[in-house]
């Protein structure tokens, strides 16, 4: 293909994939279908990918200096366990390649769906501020939130999104903030995911580079969006979306 349009490609999947990666944790449902349209295996879009997003998640934090603000300690906590099982997740794929495991993530996108939807009730979506975990319910949350960064590290395609519908149901904050948090955690993750990944598996770093700056716009637009869309609305139509989401990745696993 030709050099220039194909970075023009990448650009422009980037910019998408930035968006909705900032926006409700959906880049794959635009990035990991071109990188594998053009070519890449499928280990390696993944690891490509995750590269590129590194990108969403510095315009998406210059973008929610605000909300990281005014919820340090929340963010300092859910990076953390995000960032242990992201090492674990990455340290597991250079033993045990994810092909198995493609055949799980659209029953983890749907039930992500699920969840963003019951966190869409009236009685969910009035929660701010109030109240904060703790005893059993916070353990829970931090061991969900391991988990999804284990899955991070592992596979990745389309982690945002359930790390958001965690955060969303677990979290005594707007969805705006549950989206800042998600963005930080899901960042620092990836980079210590790719640290690991630059010693075990193919990236196409030279794909990197310009699906990475289209990211870095989209990341940045993606939570300014989000502060001025309604928050049950957002929930609403991101859990429909996992459902789509979940759909093209059944047929990617089973059918096709």
């Amino acid at each position: 293909m030709n050099p220039i349009l194909l970075t023009f490609i990448l650009l422009i999947t980037g910019m998408f994939g930035g968006l909705l990666s900032s926006m409700a944790g959906m880049a794959s449902l635009v990035t990991y279908p071109v990188l594998i349209a053009l070519g890449v295996p499928p280990v390696s879009a993944d690891v490509t990918n995750t590269a590129a997003m590194i990108f969403t998640g510095v315009g998406a934090g210059l973008s929610s200096t605000k909300e990281l603000r005014e919820n340090r300690k929340l963010m300092v906590s859910v990076t953390a366990y995000a960032i242990i099982g992201g090492i674990i997740g990455a340290l597991i794929l250079a033993i045990a390649p994810a092909a198995t495991f493609e055949k799980v993530v659209p029953f983890l996108i749907a039930l992500a769906g699920g969840l963003m939807l019951w966190s869409a009730r009236p009685a969910m979506t009035g929660i701010t501020r109030g109240h904060t975990f703790t005893g059993w319910r916070l353990f829970i949350r931090n061991v969900m939130v391991f988990l999804v960064g284990v899955y991070i590290g592992y596979f990745g395609a389309s982690a945002g999104v359930i790390m958001l519908a965690i955060l969303s149901i677990s979290l005594p904050v707007t969805f705006a903030v549950s989206n800042a948090l998600k963005n930080v955690a899901t960042f620092f993750t990836n980079i210590v995911s790719l640290v690991i990944y630059a010693f075990t598996t193919k990236v196409y770093w030279l794909m990197v580079i310009p699906m990475g700056l289209g990211m870095l716009a989209g990341g940045y637009l993606g939570p300014i969006v989000v502060r001025h869309v309604p928050q049950r609305l957002m929930r609403i139509l991101i859990g429909f979306a996992a459902f789509g989401l979940a759909a093209y990745f059944f047929y990617t696993a089973y059918i096709q």
